[in-house]
């Protein structure tokens, strides 16, 4: 039987002059997704982060009644496998979109395990900064918002860049996953011709573009941090 398909398969491998036709497409169907991921994920999980950092023990409105629940919830959210995360809220992602397969469809479980990680990524960098810059945006008579708009975010500035950076590596890397549900993009074609049909062409020239694509927003990523780090001291502070 194997005798026979090879024949199949050699006839169903793409033309190494066609696999540009092939993922060109496939990669702006990629960064599409990503791009609507990621905006989603700066526009909540910032704030979000910032709240749940300024709820805990020792924040701006230390509530521990909301804090709690919300930091569990945000907990459950990071802490599940993407694949089980994806079909899990298959019912919840037909309901919001009306449709599983797709763009869309990718878009709701890739935003809320992006959201979820990213408001762990601006927790955590809100945590480093310094006591002292805190009081002296409280000295200076500002309020819970002029304080984390003015002192906290700006502090922690460099570490928030640099974990959305990981966090735009990790959504490619869930959009590939999301292939597997038809979402498109490079996961898609990585999933039907270099898994499905073994065209190994295909697949390696989808992993080199996947390659490349990540190494350009690390480098982009890090560059921006080193740009923002020499200007740490607090913008509320030089005031």
């Amino acid at each position: 039987m194997s005798a026979a398909t090879a024949p199949t398969i050699l006839a169903i491998s793409v033309p190494v002059d066609e696999i540009p036709d092939l993922l060109i497409p496939a990669f702006f169907d990629t960064v599409i997704m990503v791009g609507i991921v990621m905006a989603l994920v700066l526009v909540v999980g910032l704030p979000l982060g910032a709240l749940v950092h300024n709820l805990a023990p020792g924040g701006l409105f230390e509530n521990r009644a909301l804090h709690t629940p919300l930091s569990w919830v945000i907990s459950i959210g990071r802490s599940l496998p993407f694949l089980v995360l994806m079909t899990a809220i298959i019912p919840f992602t037909r309901l919001l979109t009306g449709t599983n397969i797709g763009i869309a469809a990718a878009v709701v479980p890739m935003s809320i395990a992006g959201i979820a990680f990213f408001t762990r990524i601006v927790e955590n960098s809100l945590r480093s900064v310094p006591t002292e810059v805190i009081d002296v945006a409280k000295a200076s008579g500002g309020s819970p918002y002029q304080i984390i708009t003015a002192a906290q975010i700006p502090e922690a500035l460099p570490n928030i860049v640099g974990g959305l950076t990981i966090n735009t590596i990790a959504m490619i890397e869930y959009s590939t996953i999301a292939g597997t549900i038809g979402a498109g993009g490079l996961g898609y074609i990585a999933v039907t011709y270099g898994y499905q049909r073994f065209d190994h062409g295909v697949m390696i020239a989808t992993i080199v573009a996947l390659v490349i694509t990540v190494a350009i927003i690390q480098v982009a990523g890090d560059a921006l941090v080193r740009r923002l780090t020499p200007q740490r001291s607090s913008a509320f502070a030089r005031r």
